[in-house]
This record gives C-alpha cells, structure tokens and sequence, in this order.
C-alpha cells in the first residue's frame, strides 16, 4: 500500500525558539502546497498577530519567514530587515526584497546568508538574478559561472541564463533554458510563469493555463501567475474560476489594483455565475492534477517507467488507458496496481479523462462542449454556428444556465435538447421558450425539437 504523507507540525515549527533549520523550512513549504495550506495559513496568521501584540517576540524571525510564505512581503520585510547571523533568514529576506523589487538590497541579503552559511551555490545563482535585474547582464552571466558545475546542475541556473537571454532578445534561447529549469525542477515556479507568458503571448492558451496551474502547485505564489491565469479563465468565460484567483489575489493584498478592477468586472457581468466552493475545488483538482508523479512513493521501476512514456504529472495519468500502460517497457501489473493505488488514493482513475470525453458524444461525434460544427454545412450556415450565445438576447437567468452548461458558442446550444437544459438548475419553461425563440429568428433549433 502507498503511504500518505504525514502532515507537517506547522505549529511546532513555528513555535520552536532559535534559527530555523533547512528542513523545517522545507517542510513549511510542502505544507503550504499541500492540503494543509488553510490551516497553515491560520497557524501563520495566529502567530504573527501574537508577534504584532508583543507576546510571541521570540518567535519573530520564524513569522517573518512564514509571512514570506504566504506572500506578507510587507511584513516579512519588518520582522527580518534586523536578522543577523542566520543564514535561512537572511535567504528569505533576500527573496522578500526581490518580490518587492529591490534587487539592490536582495543582492546584499544574499550574499549575507552565504557568509552566515546558508548554500553558498544557491545565493550565487540568486545573486545572478539580482544584477540581472538591474540591468548588467554580462555580470549576471559572469556570476553564473562562478558557481561552478554545481551551480549548472541546478534548475536555477537554467532559469536565470534563460532570463539573461530573454533580456538579450533570445527567445527561443531563453524558452530551451526555461524548458531545462522546468525539466530540472516541475516546480520551479517562475520558469513556468515564463514559459506560460510565452505561450500566452503566441496564441497557446491551453498551454499556457496548464502551465498557470502548475506553477501554482507549490509556494513562492506568484500574484503575477495567478493574475495572469484568472485573465485566460476569465477569457474562456470560466467565471468562478478567473474570480477565485482574483480573490486568491485579494487575500495576500487587499489594495492589488487590477486584482480589484478585474474581480469588479466580473461582478458586474450579468453572465457571471460564481459558486465559491465549485471554484475552490476547481482550483484543488487543477492543482493535483499538475503534481508531479514523482512527488509520491513510487518503486524505481514503476517511476522508469513512467518516464519513459513522457508521463510526467497525475494529469498525464487521467489521458492515458491502462492497456497503453502495460504497452509500456518493462510495466507490468504489479507496476499497474502500484499506479492504481496511487491515483484511487486522490481520489482519481487512470484514463478518466479520456472515459468523461467518451460519454459525451454529439451527434456529430464530438465532445460537447467542443464547438465542433459540421464540414458539410454552408460557409454561411458554419459562421451563424460559430457565434457566440451572448449575442443572443437572452435574460440573466437564461445566461446563467448557459454559463453553467459550458455552452458558449450556437453550435454547442443546438447539440442540446430541451429535456437536457430542463434539467439544469433554475431553467425552466420559460427560459426554455425563451431561447426557442431566439434561436428560431435565426433558423435554428434545438435538438430534436
């Protein structure tokens, strides 16, 4: 049987007097990733009010590394900015000052931590991306090597050659050393921003939220990757998702500006349907989607195995069958049971995916949901399939039902019979007349009408 993680002891680490050590760092940042992000939080947000009213002073430099975790830059910033002699401290106050845009000071926190200590290597190739940053790259680069082949066989090393290119105008060169950090490191979170940036900017939006996802499956949370993905969400009309980040937004920092302008936005939209527990499991399930599947405890073989057929995340595991599995080299049943076991216990099937999109055939042979319209129709008759259902006139309840169903261009409305929007939540007879209507002034009607 596979063994579930323990959970981490957020309390006790966080209550423990002296330096924090390298591990109880990591394990903060697992629990934060995990399912105990809520009560970490809590924990963290306990502790720093305890901080604030003088009782806890103690325990000062740990809040402040658990406000960095949990993106309080301000307040990190203030219980760390008079740290000394603690080489993780001093790590986490150089990272506080790069998400506040002071290179300059992260630069000097930096290269404090490697003398209190901390991995030498790793301030190395961060100090890099200090000078990248305020715009010497030839030193940025010249910093990189300095860490030597240690620092090379890091994903951070990749990252920051890659941003170096970037800056230079090398994007395909930066997108192959974004592509290794990602390689090197799934979660290296902001390898996966770039590349997610990347594929936005060229058209890849599916992609591109993919990679939003993933790089959101393990803290430092960037506001920049969660602002960027509830815009593609909000771009596929998936309403409850694009204001769950947006709110995610909202928690760190109640004054984000564009967080506030776009959550006002969708408010106001009248085809705005927001179900906060549907999106805050949305928001779980594309998280452990985009885990890697070497985050669990896998037999060696199994894990070859695996790698050997490109399956990389669970995800990878929900699109492919079990007979493609044992196709594979050396995967056998043991190994199936294994994977089985693995994916029951997150409450996942290996090929659900495929087996959702096999019971929801159109009459054209499509996926609903898909859009797709038939070759065989005229030029003109495919461009009145492709329009969007918002050109209709239809009333807010009436729009709100087609939000729920997913349904947004005609083509997907007319695969649907009456009896299948009947039985969608607040849609009744007159919704249902409503949208005959509509759809008849333009020659069209639903299936089997």
């Amino acid at each position: 049987m596979l063994k579930t993680p323990e959970p981490v002891n957020v309390r006790e680490i966080l209550s423990t007097k002296g330096p924090m050590s390298a591990e109880e760092f990591a394990q903060l940042r697992r629990a934060i990733a995990s399912d105990q992000i809520i009560q970490v939080r809590q924990d963290i947000d306990s502790l720093l009010r305890e901080v604030e009213a003088g009782g806890a002073a103690a325990h000062a430099v740990r809040a402040g590394i658990g406000a960095y975790l949990i993106a309080q830059h301000a307040v990190a910033e203030r219980l760390l900015s008079g740290v000394a002699g603690d080489g993780i401290a001093l790590y986490v106050l150089g990272l506080t000052y790069l998400s506040l845009n002071r290179p300059k000071d992260a630069d000097a926190k930096f290269t404090a931590a490697a003398k209190a200590g901390y991995d030498t290597v790793e301030c190395t190739l961060k100090r890099a991306g200090t000078l990248r940053e305020r715009g010497n790259l030839d030193e940025a680069e010249a910093a990189l090597k300095q860490s030597g082949l240690e620092g090379a066989r890091r994903a951070d090393y990749s990252y920051q050659m890659g941003c170096i290119l970037s800056d230079r105008g090398d994007t395909y060169g930066a997108i192959e050393y974004f592509e290794r950090a990602v390689d090197m490191d799934p979660h290296h979170s902001q390898a996966l921003f770039r590349l997610a940036g990347e594929n936005a900017l060229h058209g890849n939006d599916e992609e591109a939220v993919r990679l939003y996802e993933q790089s959101l499956s393990r803290p430092p949370f960037y506001l920049g990757a969660l602002l960027n993905l509830g815009l593609l969400y909000e771009d596929k009309n998936n309403f409850a998702a694009a204001a769950f980040c947006f709110r995610r937004i909202l928690a760190f920092d109640p004054t984000h500006e564009r967080a506030l302008m776009y959550m006002k936005d969708i408010e106001a939209t009248s085809e705005m349907y927001y179900d906060d527990d549907s999106a805050r499991n949305q928001a779980r399930l594309a998280q452990l989607l985009s885990r890697p599947v070497n985050d669990f405890e896998l037999s060696v073989r199994s894990r070859n195995c695996l790698a050997g057929m490109n399956i990389i995340t669970l995800g990878d595991l929900t699109k492919v069958t079990e007979p493609e599995l044992l196709e594979g080299k050396n995967f056998g049943e043991t190994s199936l049971v294994e994977i089985r076991e693995l994916m029951a216990a997150h409450g996942l099937q290996v090929g659900q995916e495929l087996a959702v999109q096999g019971t929801k055939e159109t009459s054209w042979g499509g996926p609903v949901g898909t859009g797709l319209i038939s070759p065989d129709l005229s030029p003109q008759e495919q461009a009145m399939l492709a329009r969007s259902v918002s050109d209709l006139n239809l009333s807010v309840r009436a729009r709100k039902c087609m939000s729920r169903l997913g349904i947004t261009a005609l083509s997907e409305l007319v695969q649907r019979t009456p009896d299948e929007l009947l039985a969608t939540k607040n849609f009744g007879v007159t919704s249902l007349n409503e949208i005959r209507q509509q759809l008849g002034e333009l020659n069209l009607k639903l299936r089997n009408d």
